[in-house]
């Protein structure tokens, strides 16, 4: 089956996918358990993304590049009758996931291990009740700034995978990163800044519980922004 792979803007995928060595409980977990939690892009999309879980699941939430897992994990746990796809190609990042996959069971987690837009594209128009980027590498440098996930091409994937009136949830301590999320999300004109105060994006999601990420960037003295947006 042919698939629109389309990239990001830049039509290019940026970002390391290699870390330190896997230890050998590791490469077993990647070797056997993967596969199971993998959501095969080589298969038609279900017309009910919920059938992808061997629970019954009630909502279905993506997570783009989730890092060490924590936050997809923590709401796995708390929400068990929500269905969770998680994209992350840093196989270290994998591991860790999969770590707690393994102890835990969490059946509603699938996971991706590419590049997030291959699976966007394959996902059916209107089947995701929330899009989570949660501290996305900000590219800090402005020549680099075209590599950032958030553009205008990413956005109009987004739109067309949510449903009507679900969210998409950005969270970044890099000012200029959290600038340009807003600006974007105003220029692409499908999504609603749903801020009424300042406190509003300054103050962590409901049940936040935190990322090494979100810890580091404290300990350097840096504040985040929790932005939420609404899709019109």
């Amino acid at each position: 089956m042919t698939l629109d792979r389309r990239s990001r803007a830049t039509e290019a995928f940026f970002g390391r996918r290699k870390g330190k060595p896997l230890r050998e409980q590791q490469v077993e977990r990647m070797t056997h358990l993967l596969p199971e939690r993998m959501v095969d892009l080589d298969a038609a999309a279900p017309a009910d993304l919920k059938t992808l879980f061997p629970v019954a699941v009630e909502r279905l939430r993506l997570e783009i590049g989730f890092g060490g897992g924590e936050h997809l994990a923590h709401r796995a746990r708390t929400n068990p009758s929500t269905g969770f796809i998680g994209v992350e190609p840093f196989v270290n990042s994998m591991a860790k996931l999969l770590a707690v996959i393994d102890e835990e069971g969490l059946p509603n987690i699938r996971v991706y291990n590419d590049d997030a837009t291959q699976l966007l594209d394959w996902l059916p128009s209107e089947s995701i009740d929330q899009i989570d980027l949660l501290y996305a590498d900000p590219w800090p440098k402005k020549k680099h700034w075209k590599r950032r996930f958030v553009s205008q091409v990413n956005l109009q994937r987004f739109h067309r995978v949510l449903k009507p009136g679900a969210t998409f949830c950005f969270a970044s301590d890099i000012d200029t990163y959290v600038n340009w999320t807003l600006q974007h999300c105003r220029d692409h004109g499908g999504f609603d800044w749903q801020a009424q105060s300042a406190s509003d994006w300054l103050t962590p999601y409901e049940d936040w519980p935190g990322t090494r990420y979100e810890a580091k960037a404290r300990r350097e003295g840096r504040s985040s922004a929790y932005l939420t947006f609404k899709k019109l």
